[in-house]
C-alpha cells in the first residue's frame, strides 16, 4: 500500500506534469518569456482556483524543471521526436498540444533519471487522455518508448 506522503507526492508530480503541459503549450502560441511564464503559473494556476475548479497542487520545482528543461534543450527534444514519427510526418503538423506532451515526455526520459521509464510514459498517456482519445494516447505511448529506448 502506498503511504499517504508518497501518494500525495505522486499527485503532486501528475498535477505538475498536466500543468507544464498547459505552459508549454502557452508559451508556444504566444511567446510569452519563460520567467513571466513560470511566474504566472505560480501566482495563478498551481493550487489556484478557476472558474470554480479546484488545480490540484503542484510540485513546483518539478514543474519548473520541466517548462525550463524544455525550454534549454528544445532542439534536442524535436530532432529525438521528429526522429520517430512516420515517414512524410513531422512536428508542425502535429496538433500544438501533442507536441508539448511528446517536448515534455521526451525531456523526463532525457534528464531525469529519478523517474522510471514506465512511470514518465504512463503519465505523459495520462495527460494525453485528458486532451485525446485513446489513439492519440497509444501514439504518446508508442513515440514515447521509442525515446526511451534510445535515451535509457
Amino acid at each position: 500500500m502506498t503511504s499517504a506522503p508518497s501518494s500525495r507526492r505522486s499527485l503532486a508530480r501528475s498535477a505538475a506534469r498536466l500543468a507544464a503541459v498547459q505552459a508549454l503549450y502557452q508559451r508556444e502560441m504566444e511567446s510569452t518569456a519563460l520567467a513571466r511564464l513560470l511566474d504566472e503559473f505560480h501566482q495563478h494556476r498551481l493550487g489556484a482556483v478557476i472558474e470554480d475548479e479546484q488545480y490540484a497542487d503542484a510540485e513546483v520545482a518539478f514543474f519548473d524543471d520541466i517548462v525550463s528543461g524544455v525550454d534549454a534543450r528544445c532542439d534536442e527534444i524535436d530532432l529525438l521526436l521528429s526522429d520517430r514519427l512516420a515517414q512524410g510526418w513531422n512536428l508542425a503538423r502535429l496538433d500544438k498540444t501533442m507536441l508539448q506532451i511528446l517536448r515534455a515526455g521526451t525531456y523526463e526520459l532525457l534528464a531525469r533519471a529519478d523517474v522510471p521509464v514506465g512511470a514518465a510514459i504512463s503519465e505523459y498517456v495520462d495527460v494525453a487522455k485528458a486532451f485525446f482519445d485513446d489513439r492519440e494516447a497509444k501514439f504518446v505511448n508508442g513515440i514515447l518508448d521509442a525515446v526511451a529506448r534510445q535515451v535509457r
